[in-house]
């Protein structure tokens, strides 16, 4: 796969030939990446002065050791760069988290139920006629909770080899709940038209795969 194309603002930021053109650079990558950061910073933490605290030690660590992060996607980036700053972003949350309190934030049950429930309703976007069966009156409780495990179990494996920005766009949509509006800012599509229309191909692909896997739904 061929390297991802080093946004224009990166590459000002990376080229910049003296301290004050550095200066200059990085004022405008935080302008530019402030809304993004600020999002994954309050999503990952608690409370509004933790996240401000977090932004401030994901800038410190982005800037560090000559910009060695950011360095990092410029030599062998795969995917879109704003894709690749929230994983990034994200881990950088959780080193600050352990690094201030010594262990995983307090919500980390919260987070893996929030998980759980967004698989479910992918599983249900993508074998809709398939929950007529789950809800089925001769289907005893046993037999649906093993049903949607298989289920949830084939939509793992169908999203596995999906690019790193279409899993990001389905867990901003369906873990994170934001509107089309909001992704198609943070992610920069055009509109919230194309992410809408982006997530039906993806769906669409999903089942695809799942038939594959042989998830199909039941003849009516």
């Amino acid at each position: 796969m061929q390297a991802a194309a080093v946004p224009e603002v990166l590459a000002r930021l990376l080229q910049a030939a003296d301290e004050r053109a550095r200066d200059e650079a990085w004022a405008r990558f935080v302008d530019e990446y402030s809304r993004l950061l600020l999002y994954v910073t309050r999503r990952n933490t608690p409370d509004y002065d933790g996240a401000m605290d977090a932004y401030a030690f994901v800038l410190e660590k982005l800037r560090e050791q000559d910009l060695h992060r950011l360095r990092g996607f410029a030599a062998d980036g795969r995917g879109k760069f704003t894709t690749w700053l929230v994983v990034v972003s994200r881990r950088l949350c959780l080193d600050f988290y352990r690094h201030r309190y010594g262990r995983a934030p307090a919500d980390a049950t919260a987070d893996v139920d929030d998980a759980r429930a967004a698989r479910r309703r992918l599983v249900d976007l993508t074998t809709a006629k398939v929950d007529a069966v789950l809800a089925s009156p001769s289907s005893d409780d046993q037999d649906r909770d093993l049903r949607r495990a298989e289920l949830e179990r084939a939509l793992e494996s169908a999203m596995t080899g999906l690019p790193a920005p279409d899993r990001l766009l389905l867990t901003l949509r369906f873990h994170d709940g934001l509107s089309g509006a909001e992704i198609a800012s943070l992610l920069h599509f055009a509109s919230a038209f194309h992410v809408y229309r982006r997530l039906n191909q993806l769906l669409a692909t999903l089942r695809e795969r799942l038939a594959r896997l042989g998830v199909r739904s039941p003849v009516p």
